[in-house]
């Protein structure tokens, strides 16, 4: 039980601009029974004075024509005032649906603003957009030159740079001399002071 009624009511959503289009709705309903009653009235009263004229009895009749004469403009009133609550009804739920549009596109501002601030400067983006392109552009070369789109001269500026590439990376070697060694005597090879200066010797003795 404490909680039942300890619990915080919820904020009703009913505008003061929907009961306002309530009560008017209810008057108008009020004026539509009172104007359904009236023309039963009138319908009854006509037939009521066309009998009284036929038994001759003409001034009762034009009495009850004037009543319902009276009547009549009543009708007219109300047929003009049913019209004035139905209009104002259109008016306030319009005014509503306006409301609401109004409500949206300031939201929607507010939205556009905020992403704007996360959003780089103009120039930023164009720059980006640059690199993009020349990225796609470089992309697009190099599509068309693995799909075999190359002349006869770009094909000879290939092998013109392989060629290049390939002789830069030739090393040179010493070359081998022609003549042959000289065979070393066992004398020779038992004193290694002496081989070493025969060597010597033979070598210089060499064209």
């Amino acid at each position: 039980m404490g909680n039942v009624f300890g619990r915080k009511s919820r904020p009703s959503r009913v505008t003061e601009q929907d009961k306002a289009i309530l009560q008017l709705k209810q008057q108008r309903d009020k004026l539509k029974q009172y104007q359904k009653r009236i023309t039963l009235q009138l319908e009854k009263e006509r037939r009521l004075a066309k009998q009284l004229l036929q038994d001759g009895k003409k001034e009762k009749a034009l009495l009850l024509l004037k009543k319902k004469r009276y009547q009549d403009q009543l009708l007219e009133k109300t047929e003009n005032q049913i019209s004035n609550l139905e209009r104002m009804v259109q008016d306030i739920e319009f005014m509503q649906i306006e409301m609401k549009v109004i409500e949206g596109l300031k939201v929607g501002n507010d939205c556009l603003k905020s992403m704007h601030e996360v959003i780089m400067s103009i120039e930023d983006v164009e720059r980006i957009l640059d690199e993009t392109q020349e990225s796609t552009d470089y992309q697009r070369q190099i599509d068309e030159m693995l799909a075999g789109v190359l002349t006869q001269e770009d094909e000879d500026a290939v092998l013109a740079e392989l060629e290049a590439i390939t002789q830069e990376e030739d090393v040179a070697l010493p070359e081998v001399p022609s003549e042959p060694i000289p065979e070393v005597s066992e004398a020779a090879k038992a004193e290694p002071g002496t081989s070493n200066l025969s060597l010597n010797k033979s070598f210089l003795k060499q064209p």
